[in-house]
């Protein structure tokens, strides 16, 4: 691609692959001929420069459709989820100043406003933009991610060549189609020739139909999220199964890979397919560094910078990242985390001695959520909005390889606190999207303050969660057990009714707190049961 323009980019590939295919979604397959004709009768339904363009991506070949026939009309692709509650949708779309709507190929056009702020807004998206991708902001509002054709198509380029793709790959699309990632399967794949492949059981929640799908539609790379890689390994080692053979390339990111699992990874029935560890920022597009895994000796690398990326390390460790594939900016805000043409991440490093860099932790309190990042701030949001609460903080947790979210919240004065917590996780379920809404909801009497004033999320964190170690021993003792995981289940793990009475006698005896045998059953874990103690004790 020495262009600038992805549609340029996928015509040249249209014109070299043509009788090739493109996509391929069960019986379904379009050659790149095929898929650039659809692309283009698009495109002139949308008229020349259409500008912003709102697409609903759903998870099929037609969103693949209107992402190129937008960018072949001159138009800023701008995804939003289906799934997003309505109010949301509208509010992005909004603030995106789409012209037009996309839903599965039909074209709705929208109703011009009569307020400045949204006439205003439409001019905030330069002609210049691919797409816009909103990231959780931590005022509590999304913020939109305006990135160029020239951050795009150089890091796809980039890509496919560290991938090392050629039009005899077939390239599993699993990524969520509202977000970057996405990119990273569909654009790498349509600029080089390879197939781009939709199933259905890549999404069925049975690793061995997702197995079994790799080997039948011949998948060759694999981009998955570093959460579902994990649990992917942990089958794999319990079934004492393998990755299929056609699979020679397997590429995970989005937060950090768990050692052991690394380590379960690299043996002898996986040695066929490259395991690359990959970093980076929806504000520098896409991937930033790689490293090939073949093992783990303490925290796994997140690699070099790829070669179009130019790195730097402030002296209190935080990676700053310039060169072409810097997005231009927020959109309608101003930030300090852009400025003379690097990104700030808030992401500490260090360099190891063979120059691969180790990722340290963060300078804010964003949080990766199944690979989706998240700001405290704006969960906070939505929970302070619940009449019932008077304060709110959000921190993340880990529970076994996963980060959750957890809200701490101190009701009103006059509040029943025994259906408090089920009631904000209940409207939070019909207004929020789904990374957003917290895993947990603990009620706590107060919440703890930094000397400025502001909530300290740690502090909160770790006086409410402080029984979870306790509780744990607690299993530990009654079940016999050296050592209990904080989110096992007491039953599962072989416990009856008999043992459950010395569970909560000893709760009743260390923590003061009478709980039923009802309530148990309902939080059958430390970390639930936890909750519930703190809950009841505050």
């Amino acid at each position: 691609m020495d262009t600038d323009d992805l549609g340029a980019a996928f015509r040249r590939a249209a014109a070299a692959y043509s009788d090739r295919p493109a996509v391929v979604a069960g019986p379904r397959t379009l050659t790149y001929a095929e898929l650039e004709a659809l692309a283009r009768e698009t495109a002139q339904r949308l008229g020349p420069s259409p500008g912003p363009v709102g697409v609903l991506a759903r998870h099929d070949p037609e969103t693949v459709v209107a992402m190129l026939g937008v960018w072949l009309a001159g138009g800023t692709y701008c995804p939003i989820d289906p799934a997003f509650p309505p109010e949301r949708r509208s509010a992005l779309l909004a603030a995106s100043g789409c012209r037009a709507v996309l839903d599965s190929l039909q074209i709705t056009v929208m109703p011009p406003s009569d307020t400045q702020d949204h006439l205003r807004n439409r001019d905030l998206v330069p002609s210049e933009t691919a797409y816009v991708l909103f990231t959780s902001g931590s005022t509590g509002t999304p913020k939109g991610v305006l990135t160029p054709h020239r951050a795009i198509t150089t890091a796809t380029r980039s890509l496919a060549e560290l991938f090392e793709l050629t039009p005899d790959d077939r390239v599993l699309q699993f990524a969520s189609l509202n977000w970057d990632t996405c990119f990273e399967e569909i654009l790498t794949a349509l600029t080089t020739g390879a197939a781009l492949v939709f199933h259905p059981d890549a999404h069925s929640g049975s690793f061995r139909r997702f197995l079994r799908m790799l080997e039948s539609e011949r998948i060759s790379v694999v981009d998955l999220p570093t959460a579902y890689w994990h649990e992917l390994v942990n089958h794999l080692t319990e079934d004492d199964a393998a990755l299929p053979e056609c699979v020679r390339l397997v590429v995970i990111g989005g937060e950090a890979a768990n050692p052991a699992r690394v380590a379960d990874w690299c043996g002898p029935k996986n040695k066929h397919a490259r395991l690359l560890n990959t970093y980076g920022c929806t504000e520098t597009t896409l991937v930033t560094h790689a490293v090939d895994l073949d093992g783990a000796d303490g925290a796994v690398p997140i690699g070099r910078a790829l070669p179009h990326v130019v790195e730097r390390i402030t002296e209190d460790g935080e990676l700053v990242i310039g060169g072409p594939s810097v997005a231009l900016g927020y959109l309608g805000v101003q930030s300090e985390r852009f400025r003379d043409g690097y990104f700030h991440t808030a992401d500490r490093v260090s360099r190891r001695a063979d120059g691969v860099l180790v990722h340290e932790g963060r300078i804010d309190d964003e949080i990766k959520i199944r690979g989706v990042r998240v700001h405290p701030a704006e969960v906070e949001a939505y929970v302070a909005a619940h009449p019932a609460v008077a304060a709110v903080a959000v921190a993340g947790v880990r529970v076994a390889d996963h980060a959750a979210l957890v809200a701490y919240v101190v009701p009103r004065p006059g509040v029943a606190t025994a259906t408090l917590a089920a009631d904000v996780l209940a409207d939070l379920r019909g207004s929020v999207p789904t990374h957003l809404i917290p895993s947990r909801v603990q009620v706590v009497p107060s919440l703890a303050y930094t000397a400025s004033g502001k909530v300290d999320r740690r502090r909160t964190k770790e006086a409410a969660t402080m029984p979870v170690d306790g509780v744990s021993q607690i299993f530990g003792r009654v079940l016999e057990r050296p050592e209990v995981a904080a989110d096992a289940d007491f039953f599962a793990l072989g416990g009856d009714s008999l043992l459950a009475t010395r569970v909560l006698s000893a709760v009743a005896r260390e923590y003061g707190v009478e709980l039923t045998f009802e309530e148990f059953l309902l939080a059958p874990s430390p970390i639930a049961l936890a909750g519930r103690i703190a809950g009841v004790a505050r």
